[in-house]
């Protein structure tokens, strides 16, 4: 399964993506995270669907100094080609 997720709120400059990162390796999840330039950030994962729906539950809380206040998903087709692992871009 390969989901995308578009977080926003105040997720720049607050360390979401270390976060993502560290929670993504402990899920043993591949895929990417960035920043956008509206503000938001944007997550890309793929793994079995009960760990990208861990993933989900932490994205929502993020760092202790981060506020979600929303969280877009969308499923992306299987065909896409990630890295092996989770990249911080």
């Amino acid at each position: 399964m390969i989901r995308q997720y578009l977080v926003g709120g105040r997720v720049q400059g607050v360390g979401f993506r270390m976060f993502v990162a560290r929670e993504t390796s402990a899920l043993g999840l591949a895929g990417w995270t960035r920043n956008l330039p509206d503000g938001r950030v944007e997550v890309v994962a793929s793994g079995r669907e009960d760990t990208i729906l861990q993933l989900e539950k932490a994205l929502a809380q993020g760092p202790r100094m981060a506020v979600v206040t929303g969280l877009d998903k969308s499923n992306i087709s299987d065909d896409i080609e990630l890295p092996k692992t989770f990249l911080v871009k």
